[in-house]
């Protein structure tokens, strides 16, 4: 009886383990489909004037929406990035009309524009303002948006 009683515990022991990992994939794959149907929503801050960091914001923007296309994405630029989007000084427009045209948001800060003397014609086409940047990034994070310092 003893032996029995031994014998049951042991095979219960060790079918717990295996029951389990069956079950794994299952989970894995619904995870996987729940992460592929995820909205993502991502806010960038963006402050630096160097042109190689406009450089790769493109290329890193590019690449979010080639794995996500349904991403929503907001690049709030402020502070010496300004001149990212001012028509005569930029060197992405083409970059950031394509990628405009796949349903990314470039918006400018209204306090660097005045800071800077910035008319709001002198922006790129398609680049609506906003009263304060830090705001807005605020705003999209309060939002449930992910946030990223570019």
């Amino acid at each position: 009886m003893k032996l029995r009683l031994v014998l049951f515990i042991l095979l219960t022991i060790l079918a717990v383990p295996f029951a389990s990992a069956q079950k794994q994939p299952n989970k894995k794959a619904a995870a996987t489909k729940a992460e592929q149907t995820k909205s993502r929503r991502i806010v960038y801050d963006m402050a630096e004037g160097e042109t190689a960091k406009h450089t790769g914001l493109m290329r890193q923007l590019n690449n979010i929406k080639r794995g996500w296309p349904d991403a929503q994405i907001e690049v709030v630029v402020h502070g010496k990035a300004l001149s990212l989007l001012v028509t005569d000084k930029t060197t992405q427009a083409p970059a950031i009309k394509a990628l405009q045209e796949k349903g990314v948001n470039f918006v400018a800060c209204e306090n660097t524009m005045r800071m800077q003397k910035v008319e709001k014609d002198q922006l790129l086409p398609g680049v609506p303002t906003v009263p304060m940047g830090i705001g807005e990034i605020i705003t999209k994070q309060d939002e449930g948006w992910g946030y990223i310092k570019f």
